[in-house]
């Protein structure tokens, strides 16, 4: 059965509160007391005369109107105690009771509350004496400029003063009248970032909303005097989902769990008006009902039934009724109020436009309102409120403007720029940056500030970060030093954050991030002294930033340097979810006659010692993505080899050795000539960068050991010698270059903390192309290789060789927009491809320069030469077979090829197309998706057959479609996805991953390797399989 509901208060808040209600078909009607213009007769809301002042009255009202529930949103008479009588007298009433309403009537009260429960707030002090009041005022050290009436009677009920001066006035006038309250609270001014946290709460359960900042500044750029709200947004971009999380539960629950353990159960809505000070969060005050404006923000965003959302509340069983709120939305409310406000206000004036506000689709809330035979006046301070939702804050608030600009009534006052810091937010290209202190303090379990040094890990003398904010001090005279140099560098991790990201482990990223700034400064022979880092993402997730801090703080303890501190950002829109990046800067010094720089050059028949990596670093990550693309083993696969239990991922991503504490007495010991990290870059151009023009070096791999997972990537990558050391380390980590009769010496130094060994020798310069020659490098990755990998395919290669790469052609338009992306690819380490020829029926275009410059050969076949397609067909194919060329891409290829040239190229022309269906009709794809309402599209690499069908599809890449998207936009986002799709397809196909059957369908081979670790238990198949399209694959 429908309930009678009654709603007391006569604002904005209180129609959007009946408006809400209304919607709920468990309300029958909504009687607003006494209401405005806007709540009189509207559908099932009307206004009722009854007296509320009078509790007994409207305890009578509710019984001879069946009411069934009574919303209150007046704060003076929830603590005047309206919720106690209604609820003793049989009436349910949504609200707290008076003596939980003390933390919104009585300022002393709710200060006093705050500190015996540890909760931050601005330091304050009561007083009944203006006198006292005011020397209070004057003599202490920090802005003691807010005054506080007591009660919420006073008609002024906070003042924030200019000056002190200014706050001794305010309190002189307020306690020479008494009707302003015989107590003041002075208060600190604090400055900061001001929000409305509001929740819903049965005194046990805290539901918390989503947030909202109101305007409290009368006109544009937070000038003039203070209001009630001039407007407000909802949620805040500039508050992170952590920071949300942290006030939840520091805030709002602590609050809840306090009033209950001093025996006053609170139940209602709670709102706490904070501050994000650089000292942390603190509360300003509390509210004991919706704000307002708030409340016009907050409840056009709850997708629940609000009716029920109460009911729940009062029954104490909100733990099984969480309210859930609209994603991706944002509302805007701007008010619209009386000129003279606040003071004084012209009343009696038409409003007019209401109606065409309405067919903008918002929602204007009465707040001053009245009816004045038949027409709606305006009767004082703030008129209307009104409310736009949109999916983006800047959206909404131009939607909102364009209501304000349709109303009209003299005088009216208004903001524009409701919502200017959101905005100005999303403005900036990176984001809000929230320092550490601020993101961290919120950690705490009553958001106590957190100083900077809390962070400091791993100190050393000299470092100091009580400075604040990203800055740090440190004492270069403290830390020992005469004569230093700076050195510093900053890094990041590149491809291999994707890999920790995709394994979801990041327990050792941090470290890595360390261990490779740290080790580029050792090259020239610097200590670290202090790091700091970088950390930026689309939603912080605070155990993964925490796992990551710890590994970065435990890293710096290992260097012997001072982790200062990290900045952090939430960017908005660039990261997708649990995406981040993350980078490193070092600061490390050297005495300036240690210098490695000034050192003495290597010379023919200098000896390179090598010291052992944990494992791959640098550009080979990017490589090894394409492998396991066409391998049968993933990150969560057993490692390959004799590795116990760990998996793929596990190997991977071992973090690289810090060399520094281990090395920095060798190298300035004066017998290292040069030192090299092998990090971004592979062995040979590690160690070329620290050699003359004038010398070359041999190295025998055969001379050190190189891990299991090299000699994995070599076999499954199909990777040349030359590849492999020219991508990754080979287990080399670092390189010394020291003299011939040193050598021994230096080696037995390092080996009592490295594994290091005699590697290779400096020689005369190499006219063989290469400045760095590895030999035996093929033997050492066959004898390190496990056994169980050691089949009879890869045996046999040591006398066959690599198997050569596919030839390639490509077919181009004009429009090629695949071509760089396919040469690209090709010129990669273990791509199984190789572009041999770019043919266009069009010439001068730009694409046959571009595959020139790759040295690429080109020919132009125009089919305007020919008299028939067969013809021009034929020519095409003739060029094809004088290349012998084996597979063929069409890369914004326009002309349509003939049954017997596709006949004859089966299952070896690969083209793409601009969706996820195949056929394509109609020609436009992307206006197809629009018209459609799909929220992806994508693009699909197929075999061309002469009948389209979507059983050759090879691979897709799928591309969402935004609601703001042109089919200009759309083209472009597909056209990168084709760009990245492409080379993918060539690559299955290339490699023999998957081939067209004679029934048009696409076959996957599969290729199953027992990894057992008994010889006798290994088995090698291989079969290919369909891939069946199901109907509901792009779905």
């Amino acid at each position: 059965m429908a309930d009678r509901v009654l709603v007391i208060g006569s604002g904005g808040r209180e129609h959007a509160l009946a408006w809400k209600l209304a919607q709920s078909p468990h309300v029958k009607h909504v009687f607003v007391a006494p209401g405005n213009a806007g709540t009189a007769d509207n559908g099932k809301i009307s206004n009722s005369a009854v007296l509320v002042s009078n509790h007994t009255i409207v305890t009578q009202f509710c019984k001879d109107h069946n009411i069934g529930l009574v919303l209150v949103g007046q704060e003076a008479l929830l603590a005047a105690g309206i919720v106690d009588d209604l609820r003793a007298a049989g009436v349910r009433c949504f609200g707290p009771s008076a003596k939980a309403a003390q933390l919104a009537s009585n300022t002393s009260f709710a200060k006093a509350f705050l500190d015996r429960h540890g909760i931050p707030t601005a330091r304050w002090k009561a007083f009944t004496n203006p006198q006292e009041a005011c020397r209070f005022i004057i003599s202490t050290d920090f802005p003691a400029r807010v005054v506080r009436a007591r009660g919420p009677a006073a008609r002024k009920e906070v003042t924030i003063a200019a000056s002190k001066e200014e706050a001794c006035r305010a309190v002189q006038e307020i306690m020479q009248d008494r009707m302003f309250g015989e107590m003041v609270v002075i208060e600190e001014l604090l400055q900061g970032e001001e929000l409305s946290c509001l929740c819903f709460t049965d005194g046990v359960t805290v539901a918390s909303m989503p947030p909202a900042q109101a305007h409290k500044r009368l006109l544009d750029g937070d000038q003039g005097p203070n209001t009630g709200g001039m407007g407000a947004y909802c949620p805040v971009p500039q508050v992170p989902e952590v920071l949300l999380e942290k006030i939840n539960d520091a805030v709002l629950q602590h609050v809840v769990d306090s009033m209950r353990q001093e025996g006053t159960a609170y139940v209602g809505v709670l709102q706490t008006g904070l501050m994000l000070t650089k000292d942390g969060v603190k509360i300003l005050n509390f509210k004991c009902q919706f704000g307002d404006p708030q409340c016009q923000v907050i409840l056009p965003l709850l997708k629940n039934d609000f009716y029920e959302v109460i009911q729940a509340t009062i029954d104490g069983k909100l733990c099984s009724f969480m309210p859930a709120w609209s994603e991706n939305s944002t509302a805007v409310c701007v008010v619209m109020a009386s000129p003279g406000y606040p003071g004084d206000c012209d009343k009696g004036m038409e409003v007019t436009g209401l109606l065409q506000a309405k067919e903008l689709g918002l929602e204007v809330f009465h707040a001053g309102t009245t009816l004045k035979d038949g027409r709606v006046v305006a009767s004082g301070g703030r008129v209307l409120s009104i409310t736009a939702v949109k999916e983006d804050l800047m959206k909404a608030l131009g939607e909102a403007n364009r209501g304000v600009a349709a109303i009209r009534f003299k005088g009216a006052t208004y903001r524009k720029d409701i919502g200017h810091r959101g905005i100005r937010l999303l403005k900036q290209s990176l984001g809000l940056i929230y320092k550490e202190r601020r993101v961290e303090a919120v950690a705490s379990d009553v958001l106590f500030h957190q100083p900077e040094t809390s962070i400091v890990s791993g100190t050393r003398s000299g470092s100091h970060s009580e400075v604040g904010g990203f800055a740090g001090f440190f004492d270069l005279k403290a830390s020992g030093y005469d004569d230093p140099i700076l050195v510093s560098q900053t890094k990041g991790l590149g491809p291999k954050l994707q890999v920790a990201q995709v394994c979801k482990r990041h327990d050792t990223i941090g470290q890595d991030l360390v261990a490779v700034c740290v080790n580029a400064i050792l090259a020239q022979g610097a200590e670290p002294l202090f790091f700091l880092n970088y950390f930026a993402c689309g939603k912080l997730d605070v155990e993964v930033s925490e796992t990551i801090k710890e590994g970065i703080a435990e890293a710096c303890r290992n260097a012997g340097c001072a982790f200062l501190g990290r900045e952090m950002a939430e960017v908005i829109g660039m990261y997708s979810s649990g995406e981040y990046d993350l980078a490193g800067f070092v600061v490390g010094t050297v005495e300036r006659g240690q210098m490695l720089l000034g050192l003495q050059r290597a010379d023919e028949e200098d000896v390179l010692i090598g010291l052992a990596s944990s494992g791959i670093h640098g550009r080979g990550f990017s490589i090894i993505r394409k492998i396991l693309l066409m391998s049968s083993l993933h990150y969560s696969s057993p490692a390959p080899g004799s590795c116990g239990d760990k998996t793929l991922g596990d190997i991977l991503l071992t973090p690289a050795k810090m060399y520094s504490p281990s090395l920095l007495p060798v190298l300035r010991s004066g017998h290292v000539k040069a030192f090299a990290f092998i990090a971004e870059e592979g062995l040979l151009e590690g160690i070329s960068r620290i050699l003359p023009e004038h010398v070359s070096a041999v190295l025998d791999a055969l001379s050190w050991k190189i891990p299991e997972i090299f000699c994995w990537l070599y076999k499954e990558g199909n990777l040349s010698e030359e590849e492999m050391a020219q991508t990754f380390n080979c287990g080399i980590g670092a390189v010394l270059v020291v003299q011939k009769d040193l050598a021994r010496h230096v080696l037995k130094d390092i080996q009592r903390h490295e594994e290091a060994w005699l590697i290779g020798k400096v020689v005369a310069p190499c006219h063989t192309g290469s400045r760095i020659e590895v030999e035996n490098l093929q033997e050492a990755l066959q004898l390190s290789s496990p056994q169980h990998l050691l089949n009879s395919t890869v045996v046999e290669s040591q006398h066959q060789g690599r198997k050569n790469k596919v030839k390639v052609a490509v077919l181009i338009s004009g429009t090629g927009t695949n071509l760089a992306a396919l040469i690209s690819y090709a010129k990669e380490p273990g791509s199984c491809a190789q572009v041999v020829l770019v043919i266009s029926n069009k010439s001068g275009v730009e694409e046959l320069r571009n595959a020139a410059r790759a040295g690429i050969p080109t020919r132009v076949i125009d089919h305007k030469l020919y008299g028939s397609r067969s013809e021009f067909d034929s020519t095409i194919d003739r060029v094809l077979e004088e290349f012998a060329v084996e597979l063929i891409c069409l890369s914004g290829f326009m002309r349509i090829l003939s049954s017997p040239f596709l006949r004859k190229w089966k299952g070896k022309i690969l083209n793409a197309s601009p969706s996820l269906f195949l056929p394509v009709k109609d020609g436009n794809a992307h206006q197809q998706a629009l018209q459609s309402g799909f929220k992806v599209t994508g693009c699909t690499v197929h075999f061309v057959l002469e009948e389209s069908s979507p059983k050759a599809v090879i691979h897709q890449e799928p591309v969402s479609v935004k609601a703001d998207d042109t089919e200009e936009t759309l083209s472009e986002r597909v056209k990168e996805a084709e760009c990245r799709a492409f080379p993918i397809a060539l690559q299955l196909v290339a490699s023999g991953a998957v081939q067209l059957g004679a029934d048009g369908k696409t076959y996957w081979k599969q290729e199953s390797q027992s990894l057992c670790l008994q010889e006798e238990k290994r088995d090698c198949t291989s079969s290919f399989v369909a891939l069946e399209p199901q109907e509901n694959d792009v779905a």
